[in-house]
């Protein structure tokens, strides 16, 4: 085979955090003094991180960016994401198989994404998959978030492969310049908010309905 390691993003690749994400989000901007952000609007930040997720929630309601606030905006989405975020969050029907199949095939299994890791850690532990994967490296384990490719380039140096022997897996654009600044091939799925075409300008093996299709 010619892949060693495949991993993935989590949102909207692996499964859907839409209802947490959406009440821990409305959650902090009614904090910091601003009105709600409808459900669409919020679905079309998922993947950025949380300070980035505030800028552009923020200039939608033509306010001025604060950049203070940033921060702050992160600290309340995670004071509510640890009372709701698990619950509101699960995998994709057949992702869960599909990874035990190929972890029988021999691949190691990853995950890089801008959600904390001890979040991917508790919704798999929801589904007793605790061990499913072989490392999860999440927002709270880089100093830059992607699409900076430092956590790409962790589980490399981790794992001892080599760029040509991963594969990265997901669903925006944010993951595929993330795998293009690391050098790994990148495989596009569109079962988040990104289309097939908007995809398919970034260099990529291909782009699939979902991860159960990869031809692996």
């Amino acid at each position: 085979m010619k892949y060693k390691g495949l991993l993935f993003d989590f949102d909207y690749t692996l499964g859907d955090s839409t209802d947490g994400i959406v009440t821990c989000v409305n959650y902090a901007l009614e904090c910091l003094g601003y009105q709600t952000a409808e459900r669409e609007t919020i679905r079309r930040t998922i993947g950025l991180h949380l300070e980035e997720v505030y800028r552009v929630l923020v200039k939608e309601q033509g306010q001025a960016v604060k950049e203070v606030e940033g921060p702050r905006f992160a600290r309340l989405f995670m004071e509510k994401a640890d009372q709701v975020m698990t619950e509101k969050s699960s995998f994709y029907p057949g992702v869960l198989t599909c990874m035990r199949e190929w972890r029988e095939q021999g691949y190691k299994l990853g995950v890089v994404t801008t959600k904390y890791r001890h979040r991917i850690e508790s919704i798999l532990e929801k589904y007793q998959e605790k061990g499913l994967f072989d490392i999860i490296i999440g927002g709270d384990s880089v100093k830059h978030p992607k699409p900076d490719p430092e956590g790409l380039l962790q589980v490399l140096e981790i794992w001892g492969m080599s760029k040509e022997e991963v594969l990265y897996v997901g669903d925006s654009l944010v993951d595929a310049r993330t795998a293009q600044a690391a050098g790994v091939d990148f495989a596009g799925v569109t079962t988040g908010t990104t289309t097939k075409e908007a995809l398919e300008q970034y260099p990529n093996i291909g782009i699939f309905d979902k991860v159960e299709t990869l031809p692996l």
